[in-house]
């Protein structure tokens, strides 16, 4: 009798080799933990099993024994239990692996099966992967390769399905590529809770649609796209501007709010051409916003902020203005953890009060949270301040106008939106750190470029308390610098032993002075991110409320 290795695990074999699975995993998945890949088209892991392409097709079979002793049946040539296997193939989907389960994926019989399947998938298929926006990325151009023939049997007319068709504002269909798996329509229900899409006709006629009087314009419908295995949904936006063989992929993390949804950042000499999700099941699964993928946009606005002189000497002039003893700092939910911590050193070494622009909104209960700064954890954990930040700066404008605050300096923040008027502005010697032109900027006396979050690496803190890195994925702007050595260089002129700008020397700095950071180094947060240990903060009234994969501390110790 074959036991489960453990209580939640059941032995089977794939292709003769040995595995305990655990309960309840189906035969793709199994078949991963040995190495072996299942070919499929409508399954997805983190969706329901629809079993609509057949493609993921194995025999099956299971020992035999006696039906009156119950015995098992044994083959003397072998000396091993007999198998006694289903005559035609199963599908991998929809199939949960059981005790003793043998299973081939590699049998002529699937093989045959396959080829059988793939045949009628390309009836109708243009057959265009040259000119075709998927191509490198296509699962039936890499399955065809492996299972399709080398010509068609299919003499017919083939039938023309629509083409360019706008699903809604990102997302265009062109049907005559689509393999009816649905896995937009299950995205669409079950993610995005959005029911939407639909397959209407019948046979070769079925046709991908939205219903009527509808459209796919939800803020996740571009995770269609990244999840349909052919090329039949494409991004309006990205839609044959570039092939992906010719771009480089850099991790990224989503800055659109405290979520911190994992990302792929894709590029070519130096220019991004989109952002997609990347894996982790801790934050986002698989998945991301559609408003997060257009954020690289800003590197080549026309608005970038421009340099007027040399780095040097605006450090020189800033740090002059700062050291005048009435100075208060307002740094940015948006700088990484490492600009924070420099930050907080600046204002601490000339005794300014430090200040934490808020943002907020609506948050969708998915991937998108009510605090729309990624990095508001970082300033608390760097002790950059210690409450949470408000919407509007109203202390910091009395200050002003009692004549208490006469130099600012901004790190990122337009200080118009958070509450200070052109009249605050005028009253102080203000310096500006930033990317873009604002109203802040033009009122500075000192605005020094700086890069945006894709031309430079760091940390953020997402809602979890998880620490997870970004890397540059573009050269800077010209004359544009990194912020933490804009930072590091007030310090130095301000009287301040240098100890580096770069990653390195700043973390060594971090790990030996933050509590909460104590043993870590930027080499060593995994890809997946570091969970750091937030009970410090339970305290207060953090306004995400619950997401993806969230649960407040609180709650994670009740569950």
């Amino acid at each position: 009798m074959i036991q489960p290795a453990q209580p939640d695990l059941v032995t089977v074999y794939i292709d003769g080799k040995e595995i305990a699975a655990p309960k309840g995993t189906n035969v793709i998945e199994a078949a991963k933990m040995v190495g072996t890949d299942v070919p499929h088209y409508c399954y997805h892991e983190k969706l329901s099993v629809a079993g609509n392409c057949r493609m993921c097709l194995i025999e099956l079979g299971m020992p035999m024994a006696d039906r009156a002793t119950r015995e098992p049946i044994m083959d003397p040539e072998t000396g091993k239990q007999k198998i006694n296997w289903i005559p035609r193939p199963q599908i991998g989907c929809g199939t949960t692996v059981v005790p003793g389960m043998h299973v081939k994926t590699q049998s002529k019989l699937v093989k045959d099966f396959r080829e059988g399947v793939m045949e009628f998938l390309l009836i109708n298929h243009p057959l265009d992967c040259p000119i075709c926006d998927q191509a490198g990325e296509c699962k039936l151009q890499e399955q065809a390769t492996g299972y399709g023939r080398g010509y068609s049997r299919f003499i017919e007319q083939k039938n023309v399905k629509p083409k360019r068709t706008q699903l809604g504002p990102r997302v265009t269909l062109d049907d005559e590529r689509c393999v009816l798996c649905s896995r937009c329509i299950r995205f669409s229900q079950e993610v995005a809770k959005d029911d939407v899409l639909g397959f209407v006709d019948r046979g070769s006629y079925s046709t991908l649609t939205c219903y009527p009087g509808k459209e796919l314009s939800n803020n996740y419908s571009l995770n269609t796209v990244d999840i349909c295995p052919v090329g039949a949904l494409t991004s309006t936006d990205f839609r044959f501007k570039m092939r992906v063989w010719f771009l480089k992929q850099t991790d990224s993390i989503d800055t659109e709010s405290s979520v911190g949804a994992n990302t792929v950042v894709w590029s070519r000499e130096g220019e991004i051409y989109r952002i997609t999700p990347r894996q982790n099941d801790e934050v986002n699964d698989t998945w991301m916003a559609d408003s997060g993928r257009e954020l690289y946009k800003e590197v080549r606005a026309d608005n970038r902020l421009k340099p007027t002189s040399e780095l040097s000497t605006s450090v020189s002039a800033a740090a002059s203005l700062l050291d005048d003893g009435n100075v208060a700092v307002v740094g940015s939910g948006r700088s990484s953890v490492e600009e924070q911590f420099i930050t907080a050193k600046l204002a601490k070494k000339i005794g300014a009060t430090s200040y934490l622009v808020a943002r907020h909104g609506e948050g969708d209960g998915i991937l998108v949270s009510a605090d729309r700064n990624p990095n508001t954890r970082g300033a608390l954990v760097t002790g950059l301040i210690a409450e949470l930040p408000t919407t509007e700066l109203s202390q910091l404008a009395a200050d002003i106008d009692a004549g208490k605050v006469t130099t600012l300096l901004s790190v990122g923040e337009d200080l118009t939106a958070a509450g200070l008027n052109e009249e605050h502005l005028a009253k102080v010697n203000l310096v500006y750190l930033g990317s873009h032109v604002n109203a802040t900027s033009a009122a500075a006396k000192v605005a020094i470029p700086t890069l945006t979050t894709f031309e430079k690496s760091g940390t953020f803190i997402n809602q979890q308390f998880r620490m997870q890195k970004f890397k540059s994925a573009a050269p800077g702007l010209k004359g544009a610098t990194d912020d933490r050595v804009v930072l590091a260089g007030l310090l130095e002129a301000l009287g301040d032993e240098s100890k580096g700008s770069d990653l390195t020397s700043v973390w060594a700095e971090l790990a030996e002075t933050v509590p909460a950071l104590s043993g870590i180094s930027y080499a060593n947060v995994p890809k997946t991110g570091l969970l750091l240990d937030g009970s410090a903060w339970d305290g207060l009234d953090f306004p995400e409320g619950e997401s993806l994969h969230f649960k407040p501390a609180a709650a994670e110790a009740t569950a």
